[in-house]
């Protein structure tokens, strides 16, 4: 009896938790099957099509820009509260003067 050659998703493990399952398109879950090509991206995350593929990278990429504006704008409002390190320790410069 000849040995089966085993199938990629034969081996992933059902149900195990924070392992990607390659049986559904990560985007629009259409189902994968075993005779159709699988985009990958991020190395396990799998998509059904380029198209696919290409929205989630458009989505990852907003998202990464809103990150880096909210971060900007945190930055500028601790500025301008004060607690910015540019206006940490410094003095109006006016000296109080007993006479």
């Amino acid at each position: 009896m000849a040995a089966r050659a085993g199938f990629f998703f034969d081996a992933e493990p059902l149900g195990a938790p924070g392992v990607p399952a390659l049986d559904a398109c990560a985007l629009c879950a259409k189902r994968l099957g075993r005779d159709s090509d699988v985009f990958m991206y991020r190395g396990d995350t799998p998509f059904c099509s380029e198209d696919c593929r290409g929205e989630q990278m458009q989505i990852d990429a907003a998202r990464a820009r809103n990150a880096a504006r909210s971060a900007g704008r945190r930055q500028q409002q601790q500025y301008s509260s004060g607690t910015g390190s540019a206006s940490r320790g410094q003095d109006s410069g006016k000296v109080s003067v007993a006479s």
